[in-house]
């Protein structure tokens, strides 16, 4: 039940008992309308008081309609708001608003469009690192697991302006559009980019022929669980202690050796310095494994010593924690 055109309808059904009983005894008492409201209002709610003015024959028929009138409307408002508290609606409207003053505070955070299978993992994943995240699907299911696992999530159709508003894409660091429709992915791609060109968005090409049409929407990088878990399983066969090896340090919480992506800031130790010097600059022992240029799509896999490193450049960096830590500090 729409709840909002109930109350509506509770609030129209008081209003219009009220205007009939203030009428009906202006018209048959000649009453003020304060007397006839004050008596409407009194006989409506049974409180017991006295008439305010003795009731000619015609008044009594009328008070008596009122009263049934009355009792019944205040019946069926005490009824429904019983429906709505026990069934849960009262409670689940506080949740939302209490869910909607989390995604407002929100900052530098995820949206995941599409609670499938893929949207699931990358929700964990983020869950995993302690990044924050908004998930965004219009089916009850999705959402129930969203509740179950704790995720704060927007029921809607994430190609909507106002749902990607609701989930802060103003203030968010990317987006996944991660559904089973190829159509719904390039359309909450269009939507994502027209909010906001500069958001990195990743999409899943369910389809090879969907791949061209999701970056000509604006699409940043483009995967298909497909084709990759295709490569990895052949990985798996050809090269099983590297693939192991990656899954450790990209996955695993007990080893120390992370691969991290550092971005150079303008007043960066880096900037305008030759990659030998960033590497000698590194003291504790982090390893930059290679470099992506501002505004360039191809990255320079194991940079060259006198490669120039310029605000804005994207270092793939390897080490320990306390090593990232320190290296991001001086970028």
């Amino acid at each position: 039940m729409d709840w909002e055109k109930q109350i509506i309808k509770i609030v129209l059904l008081l209003v219009s008992i009220i205007t009939f009983g203030v009428a009906g005894l202006m018209f048959l008492e000649g009453w003020s309308f304060l007397d006839s409201l004050y008596m409407t209002v009194i006989t409506m709610s049974t409180v017991g008081y006295r008439e305010v003015h003795p009731l000619s024959l015609s008044g009594m028929v009328f008070v008596i309609t009122l009263i049934v009138l009355g009792v019944g409307s205040f019946l069926y408002i005490i009824t429904s708001l019983a429906e709505y508290v026990v069934a849960g609606h009262l409670v689940g409207a506080l949740g939302r608003r209490r869910m909607k003053k989390e995604i407002d505070s929100l900052n530098n955070h995820y949206i995941i469009c599409g609670f499938g299978r893929v949207g699931q993992q990358v929700a964990a994943e983020l869950k995993r690192e302690g990044v924050p995240c908004v998930i965004i699907d219009s089916d009850q299911n999705s959402i129930d697991r969203c509740i179950s696992e704790g995720y704060l999530y927007i029921q809607g159709d994430a190609s909507n302006d106002e749902v990607l508003k609701k989930a802060g894409i103003e203030r968010v660091k990317g987006l996944v559009t991660a559904t089973d429709s190829d159509a719904d992915n390039v359309y909450v791609t269009l939507s994502a980019k027209n909010l906001r060109d500069d958001i990195f968005v990743v999409a899943r090409a369910n389809t090879e022929g969907s791949e061209h049409k999701l970056h000509k929407a604006g699409a940043d990088r483009v995967l298909s669980p497909y084709s990759i878990g295709g490569r990895r399983l052949a990985s798996l066969l050809l090269r099983p202690t590297v693939v192991e090896f990656l899954d450790v340090v990209m996955h695993s919480t007990e080893i120390e050796l992370i691969m991290e992506e550092v971005l150079v800031h303008k007043n960066s130790q880096f900037v305008s310095a030759p990659m030998a010097d960033a590497r000698t600059r590194c003291m504790t022992g982090a390893n930059i494994l290679a470099i992506k240029k501002k505004g360039e799509k191809k990255m320079i896999a194991t940079p060259s010593p006198d490669i120039i490193i310029e605000a804005g450049d994207r270092l793939v960096v390897f080490g320990t924690r306390e090593q990232l830590k320190e290296l991001e500090g001086l970028t």
